[in-house]
């Protein structure tokens, strides 16, 4: 999945994102553009005017490109990308392909599209896996800190006078998740390449540990995390209470942003920033303004949701990117707000109500193929995936068959 969001509250952001091959739940290959918004009057575009919610703040947050160097056009379609594993691309084009990983050329367009919506104030978290979905083989260390650089590069380029905050994803190193708690190859190249964003405090423990802390801006601190040191296949971390010293760096990071008030709590800043390779999702926790952020699940307390796409078939017939609105969330699903109980609500009725559902999974895919229906088991999935996040609440979910008892959308989901 290719994403890059910017999200509006009294911090903007925006989306967009290339779902790739995930199985039956897949999103069938297209790119979105999302809007978030807290605090502001529904819009038919991305705010881009500099009058646009004075006294506000705005990010955009972009994860996932999976650049494919090798993707290219070619008459054997097995022979189009490597990420694609030997199975032939289907409708491949200048713009890429289902199969396929990112192309350079996607990848411009979503960056170029971003460009237009920019401003001076702007800053962009990162949350990384720029190289592709190949097998082990065919990359090294040379490779994936070239590809790094690339994608640095290119950011660099087109948000010439913005501030990045880049944080490593599982993808980010080789052999794939194997991430150490010390420095090597990787963590001291990306330090180098981050240079013209970060100070030279974050600098050093990005080096040694690939974390690091920077202030963004007066009351506003911004905190990257290295979960892939606890991640599952990491197997050099395996029984490690506490690798690189990370949580403990964390704490006394966070007691110190307290002391400067800069602490999460009500009306005070802290960000994190944590790319979650467990289910390829990115975790970005704010608290602004008095909202508290979080980009998944049901807690996202933002005003709205603008959701763009861009039609890759139509883009490659075509050879141009038009990008187009797809939907506005409240009005998609009749919600007064885009508060934690009422996104709950909204997950809860999905189970009994097929029309919300069938109108999610429509936005789920994009429109790609109305055809396709997603019941019973595919359902059940979809819906436990919303509700919970951790790994037993969401098999004891699939296991029940979604099913639970009517609540106050207040205290939560069931079967913890």
């Amino acid at each position: 999945m290719f994403c890059i969001k910017l999200r509006v509250f009294n911090i903007q952001t925006v989306c967009i994102f290339k779902r790739m091959n995930m199985g039956l739940l897949s999103c069938v290959g297209p790119l979105l553009l999302l809007l978030l918004l807290c605090g502001a009057a529904p819009l038919e575009a991305a705010p881009a005017k500099s009058n646009y919610l004075q006294g506000t703040g705005r990010f955009w947050h972009i994860t996932d490109l999976h650049l494919d160097p090798t993707y290219h056009l070619t008459p054997d379609p097995t022979k189009v990308c490597f990420s694609s594993k030997g199975v032939p691309a289907t409708n491949p084009g200048m713009f890429g392909d289902f199969l396929c990983d990112s192309p350079y050329r996607l990848i411009q367009s979503a960056f170029d599209h971003m460009a237009t919506l920019t401003k001076p104030d702007d800053f962009i978290i990162w949350t990384g896996d720029s190289p592709p979905h190949v097998p082990a083989g065919e990359l090294s260390t040379d490779l994936v800190v070239q590809v790094i650089g690339n994608m640095t590069e290119t950011i660099r380029q087109h948000f010439p006078k913005i501030t990045v905050y880049p944080a490593l994803g599982n993808h980010d190193y080789w052999p794939q998740d194997q991430m150490p708690t010390s420095t090597n190859a990787v963590y001291r190249a990306a330090a180098e390449l981050w240079r013209p964003w970060l100070q030279n405090e974050a600098l050093l423990t990005l080096s040694q540990g690939g974390f690091y802390s920077q202030l963004a801006k007066p009351g506003l601190r911004v905190v990257s995390l290295n979960t892939i040191l606890y991640y599952g296949p990491n197997k050099v971390t395996k029984n490690m209470t506490d690798p690189a010293g990370q949580f403990e760096w964390l704490e006394k990071t966070l007691q110190k942003a307290a002391q400067s008030l800069e602490k999460v709590t009500e009306g005070k800043k802290v960000s994190l920033m944590i790319h979650h390779a467990v289910n390829q999702l990115t975790i970005t926790v704010f608290l602004y303004s008095k909202c508290l952020f979080l980009s998944f699940g049901p807690f996202l307390p933002v005003k709205d949701i603008w959701q763009y796409f861009l039609n890759l078939t139509e883009a490659n017939e075509s050879q141009s990117a038009a990008w187009r609105r797809e939907y506005v969330l409240r009005e998609a699903f009749g919600l007064a707000d885009l508060k934690p109980p009422s996104l709950l609500k909204l997950g809860l009725s999905f189970m009994e109500q097929s029309t919300a559902f069938d109108s999610y999974f429509k936005h789920f895919m994009v429109g790609y193929d109305s055809s396709f229906t997603c019941g019973g088991a595919c359902k059940i999935s979809q819906v436990c995936a919303m509700l919970y996040l951790d790994q037993l609440a969401y098999s004891r979910c699939v296991a029940k068959g979604g099913r639970s008892k009517r609540r106050d959308s207040s205290q939560g989901p069931l079967f913890r």
